[in-house]
Formats: C-alpha cells, structure tokens, sequence
C-alpha cells in the first residue's frame, strides 16, 4: 500500500452495510443501495469518496456516496491498495482505450464510446469520442465531484482532443445535480461534425444532438440492416437523424420512407443521404408521430417489406415498466402488420430495465394481436465500444430481434 493510499483510506468516510447486504459486492457489482446501508461513519459531502465495509468492519470496497439516490454508493475499486486521484482516472482511461483502439482499426472507426460507465469501472462517467472531440457526461454524484481529476486525466492523455459537456441529462436530478452543457477546453465543435461508420459519412450534433449527439450503440446494427434491405421498401420509423435510412440507401433498397417528430433531424438524415452520394429520389422524409402514422398507413392498406422500430426509451423506471410494455407491443403490433409476407421487422428497445426475454414476449404478444405469425431469425445488441462487465448485467440495455414475418 503506498503512503497516498494509506492516507487517503485512513481519512475516509465509512460506509457500513446491514448484516447480510454485503452480498452483491462480494460478486463486484458497482451499486449499494439505500436499503443495504445501516449507517455512514463520519461525514461525507455528495459524491465524496468513501469507504464501505461490512457490519463487522471488513473492508469491501472504496466507492462515492450519493445521499440524495437511490443508489447510495457507487464503486470505484475493490483494490483497497488503490487511491482515488488523477492516477487512478488515467489507469481506466488507457485500460479502456487498449480496447477501442483494437475496434477502430478492425471496424475502420474514427468515433465510439470510449468509457462506458460502470463497466469501464468509471461508474456514471459517459464518454464518446467524435473524431477529434471528447463528449462528456457525467451522471452521478461521484462523478461530478471527480470532474477536476478526470478533466486532468483526459487533458493529460488527449492533449490535442477538444472536450464538450453534455451533462444536460434528467438522471442528474435523481443525484442532486444541476444539469451542464457547454464547452469544456479545446475547439467548439461544429454545428455538425462528419464520422466514419462502416463506410458512412454522417453528421454528428455535439452541442444539441440527442444525448451526446449521436447514437454511437446502434452501429453494428445499422450495418446489419443492409443484409435485408435489398430490392425492399423500407419504413424507418424515429428515424433521428436517418443512419438506419443511409444504411439502407447502401444496402440497395428501393425505397425508405423516414420518420420523425422532429424536423431538424430530419433535415440532417436528408443532408446524411446527399453526403453519401446517394440517391435522394429514394429516400422520403416525414415529421410525424409514428403511432398515429402506423394506423393511418394501416387504414390506407400501405404496405412495407421492411420496418425498422427504433424508439426512444420508454422506461426510466420500474413504475413505468408495464406502460412501456403496452407502447412497445402496440408500434410492433401495427408494424407486422403493415408488412408483407416473408417482410423483416428490426425492432428494438434501449431500455435497460426491459430485459432481452421480456423484449422477446412483447414483439411474440405483438404477432399474436397482429394475427401474424414471425420467425426470430437474429439478435442483436449494443456495439462493443459499450461492453457489458459480468458483474454489472444492468449494462447491456440495448436489445433487438430481426422477425420475418410468415
């Protein structure tokens, strides 16, 4: 144990576990929850780090306290030779990059996740690397306190990255923070920036984009789209700001019909779409609500023989968890419906509360009400920059099936 260590651990706060509530971390899972704290020995602010140990006083691991969540602890190490500082923040970084730098060059990458919180071991830090910018969120207490050592950490790795915050995410709320958005060091980034992606060009909207500006997760999917689309009319519905629709466009489609409420992603799929070099008179673009445009197409006898469901998240907790359930059957429901025989549905969910099994019952639920039936003929998942530690299961959310319709 160094002397910095040692320091640091004899001054730290203690966290102590009820008898028995030891067990997760035991099988290294990052969280302690409220339920399974029996108290907090000394004072420690919001995010500050902390030691936790059992009811007898074994030490377990060091992790940042968050009073105003449900999540009371999240953990940073169970090294308990290992110190929270700047050192500690590079270490996970290099550890992490090691893995990406061996995507970026078999997959031809210029932009990806680069540390997907808990299971990079940086619990609630998001970053995502957009060609020469770093986007940054940071999502809980610990990690916002740790913003000076982190910033320090990426400076000193990737001293010619510009770095952009997008911390501007509702989930800060549940930890008591203020919600932060704005440049951080380096360039502003441009109103819309071009990425590499499986022989893609698209354009990327750091500062207003959806979440860090881009849905990064999706990309072996979107790849994956091509091997269905050929010859076939396509409906990509929350189409954002149209990969899913490029992709196609590249996989010869004769047709996709994009939709979105928002006409500013939109207009950058169409921008996407002549960046490519593709054909425009195939590719449509619709502002509309995909539940009410679903039955419209029903009730006009529309047909399609490929429908990409990609919606937002429904879920962003366990009470609204059978409402999700009934929207997601619903737009799959009149999705296979819309599709020919021997047509594909790529449907998929981001919500990490709704699980790869119960996914699979609601679009088996959605057939049966649709009076179709599908063959799940592939899975799919988030791409391997946003890796899932096996301690840590709650880190594969993104979930999808492609379904030939019979």
């Amino acid at each position: 144990m160094t002397a910095s260590t040692h320091t640091q651990s004899a001054a730290l706060p203690r966290v102590v576990l009820a008898k028995g509530r030891e067990k997760s971390l035991l099988r290294r899972h990052p969280w302690v929850f409220s339920g399974a704290v029996a108290r907090l020995e000394g004072k420690a602010r919001s995010g500050e780090t902390v030691d936790i140990v059992d009811h007898q006083g074994k030490w377990l691991a060091r992790g940042a306290w968050s009073p105003a969540s449900q999540i009371r602890a999240r953990v940073w190490t169970f090294d308990a030779a290992e110190a929270i500082d700047t050192a500690f923040f590079i270490r996970r970084l290099e550890r992490a990059q090691q893995w990406r730098n061996e995507l970026a060059e078999r997959d031809n990458l210029n932009s990806y996740r680069l540390i997907a919180g808990e299971s990079d071991g940086l619990p609630g830090v998001t970053i995502d690397r957009f060609g020469p910018f770093l986007v940054l969120q940071l999502l809980s207490a610990g990690a916002e306190y740790q913003r000076a050592a982190l910033l320090s950490a990426l400076q000193t790795l990737y001293p010619d990255s510009s770095i952009y915050d997008r911390s501007d995410v509702a989930v800060r709320k549940k930890e008591g923070l203020e919600l932060t958005h704005g440049p951080v060091c380096g360039e502003l980034p441009p109103d819309l920036l071009p990425i590499e992606e499986h022989g893609m060009q698209l354009l990327v909207d750091i500062r207003h984009g959806h979440k860090t500006g881009y849905y990064l997760d999706q990309r072996d999917s979107r790849y994956a789209t091509r091997r269905y689309v050929t010859n076939r009319r396509v409906l990509n519905c929350f189409s954002y700001t149209g990969g899913f629709a490029v992709s196609a466009l590249m996989g010869s489609c004769s047709q996709v019909i994009s939709v979105d409420t928002s006409q500013e992603a939109l207009d950058i799929a169409r921008q996407n779409v002549e960046l490519n070099g593709l054909d425009l008179q195939k590719a449509q673009f619709v502002r509309d609500d995909v539940f009410k445009l679903l039955r419209k197409y029903r009730d006009d006898g529309e047909k399609f023989d490929v429908i990409i469901m990609d919606p937002p998240k429904f879920v962003e907790n366990k009470g609204q968890l059978a409402g999700a359930c009934r929207g997601y059957k619903d737009i799959n429901m009149l999705a296979i419906q819309l599709l020919n025989p021997g047509g594909t549905l790529l449907t998929f969910s981001c919500s990490g509360l709704m699980t790869s099994d119960l996914f699979q019952k609601i679009v088996a639920d959605a057939a049966l009400d649709a009076g179709r039936d599908i063959q799940l003929i592939e899975q799919f998942r988030q791409a391997a920059d946003h890796p899932v530690i096996a301690s840590y299961p709650e880190g594969l959310y993104l979930k999808g099936f492609a379904c030939r319709i019979m």
